[in-house]
């Protein structure tokens, strides 16, 4: 599919968000996505197109050792005041009102990416809350606290409340690069 089209691309890439609780160690999570069924169902593919940027890439699904995760891949380009991709996932339910933050299974090119939060006080499309986290070739567990998020811009809240939260997005953001990363789990803990 050809990504590089300007405006919103749905892909649909999630299955169905069923919630379920899996356990990472000690601490209890809920996983929103793990790719296991249909993951091109929930997703949304965007670039910064939708206002007037050149930045281009895809997102694809691939299957490796019996799984299925996401890859999304680009060339992020500030040019024209542009400067992200990003996939996103809008929730169907809040997370467990004791959520801590957000938790990935993630790997990538060696560099940074961000987390996007929306909750039902960003109602402007420029309003998120982020956090950046790293990657390496090999797949890890991140954990991103809510409290690490910081907000878009001056009428948000210090940072979201979990029980407000309406999508995640897992973004190439703010500066010229080649972005690769792959999310085999996405959720809260």
């Amino acid at each position: 599919m050809d990504m590089t089209r300007r405006g919103l691309m749905s892909l649909g890439l999630a299955a169905a968000m069923t919630g379920g609780a899996a356990t990472s160690g000690a601490a209890q999570t809920t996983r929103i996505e793990a790719f296991a069924m249909h993951p091109e169902t929930g997703w949304r593919f965007f670039t910064d197109g939708v206002m007037g940027g050149v930045s281009t890439g895809q997102v694809v699904f691939v299957q490796e050792g019996g799984r299925t995760h996401a890859r999304m891949t680009g060339r992020v380009s500030t040019a024209n005041r542009g400067g992200f991709i990003q996939m996103r996932l809008d929730l169907t339910a809040p997370p467990p009102a004791d959520a801590a933050g957000v938790r990935l299974v993630a790997r990538g090119n060696d560099q940074r990416y961000f987390v996007h939060l929306r909750t039902s006080g960003t109602v402007l499309p420029w309003q998120y809350y982020q956090a950046g986290f790293d990657v390496t070739r090999h797949w890890a567990e991140l954990r991103l606290s809510f409290t690490s998020f910081r907000a878009s811009g001056g009428l948000l809240r210090a940072t979201p409340r979990p029980g407000s939260l309406s999508s995640l997005a897992v973004v190439a953001y703010g500066r010229d690069h080649d972005a690769e990363i792959e999310v085999r789990e996405a959720g809260f803990y």
